[in-house]
């Protein structure tokens, strides 16, 4: 269970890695965007293909570029992760009860 988190939370953070160099370096391609993150080209495919289907870049000749409701979403970030990681904080069980096994 918390093996498939771990794996998603590690798979948001390429795709936002993914957004973050088209945001910095518009227009961009897959190649130059696997040789700086290390990350093989079928991933950054496929983290592209993410950001597209939610509306946050999409292609051009030259590479991806952002989109117009790319900075709504950089603005709304920081709180939606706030929101999850106190969910996540609450989700802690500080102690167990003795007869817990």
């Amino acid at each position: 269970m918390i093996d498939r988190l771990e794996k998603e939370v590690d798979m948001l953070e390429r795709h936002l890695q993914v957004l973050k160099m088209v945001i910095e370096s518009e227009p961009i391609g897959i190649v130059k965007m696997s040789n700086e993150t290390g990350y093989p080209h079928h991933k950054v495919r496929y983290s592209l293909r993410v950001l597209e289907e939610e509306n946050l870049i999409e292609p051009s000749s030259q590479g991806a570029i952002t989109t117009e409701r790319t900075s709504e979403f950089v603005d709304e970030l920081g709180g939606k992760l706030d929101d999850i990681m106190g969910k996540l904080e609450e989700m802690k069980i500080d102690s167990m009860p003795s007869d817990v096994d």
